[in-house]
């Protein structure tokens, strides 16, 4: 949806709980509307029905109502300094303001994901395993900015070689013990890659046989197995197949779900398990199979090892691609209606996105980093809307105007050497946060630059493919007018 003629995100502060807020033309500042803490989290009501989570892992906000430690922490690349990023009252939501503090001027990498439930069962950098070399890549703490409750936040992006583990856990189901898992992805990211997944894996990193691992898995990769349509599905990564259903192959009750943030669930015990899913923002949860354990020799009973993974296979298959804001793992196989309740904590957040094209109103086309460049310095233009990640501008609270390739680059809108005169280029650039990396949002449609106060402009009024961008005296004209559009 088109919402002329900007969209401010101000401390990101834009979402009202439990949907998009349509915010009225020239709104530049606002307050958020979601309260920090809820009296229930998904922690507080797994337990009231007898599966307590024994890992609960989100960069996004607090799992439990009365939790008011750490989510995560970062690492700086100028000085390899850490700092915890924790949450802004107990039971409430991420401080990524001090993350912005914090790594203004370089940039960060998620190195910890923490585990809220108190059994330690922390996320760090995955080790090299079976199928591939190690250390995982870390992930850019920039590069899947959000919204949760009207706050900024920031997910997990997984670009290809990314990946977190754990392989020595405290009370993660293990043999053909019950359990149950969910995770709110990105489900407009994703590739056909082994193996975006969140669960129950082996504790060797590598493949020990059918039925040693139990993950929530998400993509395109149909190897193994499949479920309706082209994709992407949610199934479950058992060790030796995806699988969607009871058979190794195709579940026509396991459709296609690309929800902007999506919520995937696996669960399992003996001789039973289950995959369900749903919009995150908003409505319930759907069951797309539900019976008995795989038709295939070595599942049942599973043999689980009890290790946790994220964004990777249990052997280290790191091909895939996805974004995670938050999942737990459970003991115990929940009730569909505890399920159902946690939906309906999760849709109450109202995750939301301010990240999506800018548009050139006078030409009709996009603000564009040619060929999804991640080379800082190429001169940006305008090119014909294409959703591609090259056309997908976040306004940070930093008054930043940043893009994140495909491959989880992050680079920021520079006006040139930092020029001040008519006609400097536009360019992208490592993120410095000087003032000719700022950008002003304003009400008439503009957008000016805070170093030198011009307008961004597309060169000479043009509305062809490939037009310049560059700063210019501002002057009132189509080719200095800009509107957004988020998810």
């Amino acid at each position: 949806m088109i919402k002329p003629p900007w969209i401010r995100s101000v401390r990101r502060a834009l979402l009202a709980a439990g949907a998009t807020a349509a915010l009225a033309t020239g709104l530049l500042t606002a307050t958020a509307t979601t309260s920090q803490a809820a009296t229930q989290q998904p922690c507080d009501i797994y337990a009231a029905g007898g599966t307590p989570c024994v890992a609960a892992h989100s960069t996004t906000r607090a799992l439990y109502a009365a939790y008011n430690g750490p989510l995560y922490q970062v690492r700086r690349a100028s000085d390899n300094a850490t700092l915890n990023i924790g949450v802004l009252t107990a039971g409430g939501f991420a401080n990524a303001p001090a993350q912005d503090s914090f790594c203004a001027n370089t940039s960060c990498v998620i190195t910890d994901i923490y585990d809220q439930s108190g059994k330690g069962n922390d996320l760090t950098q995955a080790p090299a395993g079976g199928a591939a070399g190690g250390p995982d890549n870390l992930a850019n703490a920039f590069a899947a900015p959000v919204t949760a409750g009207g706050h900024e936040a920031y997910g997990v992006y997984v670009a290809p070689g990314t990946g977190y583990r754990n392989d020595t856990t405290n009370g993660i189901a293990t043999g053909d013990q019950p359990e149950g898992m969910y995770a709110i992805f990105d489900g407009t990211h994703f590739n056909n890659g082994c193996c975006f997944d969140y669960g129950n894996a082996e504790t060797s990193n590598t493949d020990t046989g059918n039925g040693h691992m139990e993950a929530i898995y998400f993509g395109t990769e149909n190897h193994w197995g499949t479920g309706s349509g082209t994709g992407p599905w949610i199934m479950a990564d058992l060790e030796n197949g995806l699988f969607s259903g009871v058979n190794q192959h195709l579940n026509s009750g396991d459709p296609t779900v690309n929800n902007r943030f999506l919520t995937a669930i696996v669960k399992g015990g003996p001789n039973q398990w289950a995959i369900r899913g749903g919009d995150a923002r908003s409505g319930g949860l759907s069951t797309f199979y539900s019976g008995v354990r795989p038709n295939v020799s070595g599942y049942n009973p599973m043999h689980k090892e009890g290790a946790i993974i994220l964004g990777i296979g249990g052997d280290n298959s790191k091909g895939s691609a996805g974004t995670f804001y938050e999942g737990v793992m459970t003991s115990g196989y929940p009730s569909d209606a505890t399920e159902d309740a946690v939906q309906a904590n999760i849709t109450a957040v109202g995750y939301g996105s301010n990240t999506g094209p800018l548009h050139a109103v006078g030409a009709g086309k996009c603000l564009d980093v040619p060929n999804g460049s991640t080379t800082p310095g190429v001169q940006t233009d305008i090119w014909t809307c294409n959703g591609g990640a090259n056309q997908g501008w976040t306004h940070t609270s930093g008054n930043q105007l940043t893009v994140t390739e495909n491959n989880g680059t992050t680079l920021c809108l520079d006006a040139s050497g930092k020029g001040t005169t008519a006609g400097t280029k536009v360019i992208t650039w490592t993120c410095n946060g000087q003032t000719n990396q700022q950008w002003n949002l304003n009400a008439n449609g503009t957008v000016t630059n805070v170093l030198s106060g011009l307008c961004l402009d597309v060169a000479s009024g043009s509305t062809a493919d490939g037009a310049l961008v560059e700063l210019w005296t501002c002057n009132g004209g189509s080719n200095q007018q800009w509107s957004q559009q988020t998810s």
